[in-house]
């Protein structure tokens, strides 16, 4: 019998309630929570259920008492509103159906057309990513000139992992090497390939973005790809093309060793940049940077440059190699 009232929505303990109350035609709650067995707290709450619904009246009487409603009346009353809430949540439900399908479908591949509409699509979702950002780095570049991804910075922030192959050739651009620097330095995770022409990023393996084509054509629209195989395809590729790259070293702050231009110099000579990137990334002359490799050979009691770098390495003159997963 305690689950007298379960099919209309009402527990057990509702259920002992009303049968202590109607056996006795009118109780007080102290009776009512001796008769049921229960917890003054817990007969106050199923006696307020059932007025509410109701199956019990309360009485005028000082101490309360409550009397039951006839059984038939009741639940003939309670079957009638829940059939009348079925209907409203059916007819609702009619509702949302009609418009979801009056919604234009979110298709796997979508065409965003423009650099800034491309641009302010990318800069959303980085700035929503929770996990992970997969970016294959290489030129040409949506804003012409390379520019720092504030947006990246922002996420590495909040503990959103990136793991970034960067196209060798493009570290001879103005600043990008500093930009790479900035973005390692907060927890980013480097390689360099050449070449790697492949542009993608891939947000929580859930969107891909994709240039609508590859090479030297300027960057003016994207694929945006949606969970698939072909977006796992993208993911595949990217892991593939991270297994090639190498890891690329950022030169961070030691206690002692080189001084800050050294640290500067030594990381673009360990990842293969010439004398002429490396002037163009540093602000000075061809001739000052063969100065400044001179004075580190010396530093360093090195011949040559691949000396230089051995002896840099065995001193530790070299950290912030990033090519861990």
């Amino acid at each position: 019998m305690t689950h007298l009232l379960a099919s209309i929505g009402l527990a057990d303990t509702d259920s002992a309630v009303y049968l202590a109350v109607l056996g006795t035609q009118q109780s007080t709650q102290a009776r009512v929570a001796v008769l049921a067995g229960l917890a003054p707290a817990s007969a106050r709450r199923s006696l307020a259920r059932l007025v509410e619904v109701g199956l019990l009246t309360r009485l005028r009487t000082r101490p309360a008492q409550f009397a039951p409603v006839p059984p038939g009346i009741a639940v003939d009353a309670i079957a009638s509103r829940r059939e009348q809430d079925l209907d409203r949540v059916l007819a609702r439900a009619g509702e949302l159906t009609r418009a979801l399908e009056a919604t234009p479908r979110q298709d796997i591949v979508e065409v965003v057309d423009g650099r800034e509409p491309t641009s302010r699509y990318l800069a959303r979702a980085q700035l929503g990513a929770t996990e992970e950002v997969l970016f294959v780095d290489a030129p040409p570049y949506l804003d012409r000139a390379p520019a720092q991804n504030v947006e990246e910075l922002t996420a590495l922030r909040r503990g959103v992992r990136y793991r970034t192959i960067y196209d060798r050739a493009s570290l001879d651009l103005p600043h990008r090497w500093d930009y790479m620097a900035e973005c390692v330095r907060a927890g980013e995770q480097a390689r360099t390939l050449t070449p790697a022409t492949m542009k993608m990023v891939v947000v929580d393996r859930r969107t891909a973005f994709v240039p609508t084509a590859f090479g030297t054509t300027p960057v003016r629209s994207a694929l945006v790809v949606r969970a698939s195989p072909l977006l796992d395809a993208l993911v595949e590729s990217f892991e593939w093309l991270w297994s090639l790259a190498v890891p690329a070293c950022v030169a961070t702050q030691v206690p002692v060793g080189p001084t800050a231009r050294q640290r500067r110099l030594l990381a673009m000579m360990a990842a293969g940049m010439k004398d002429r990137a490396i002037a163009r990334s540093l602000g000075v002359t061809e001739r000052t940077v063969s100065r400044h490799v001179h004075e580190l050979l010396t530093a360093l009691g090195a011949d040559s440059r691949f000396q230089a770098g051995t002896h840099a390495y065995q001193r530790e003159w070299l950290r912030g190699s990033t090519g861990s997963r």
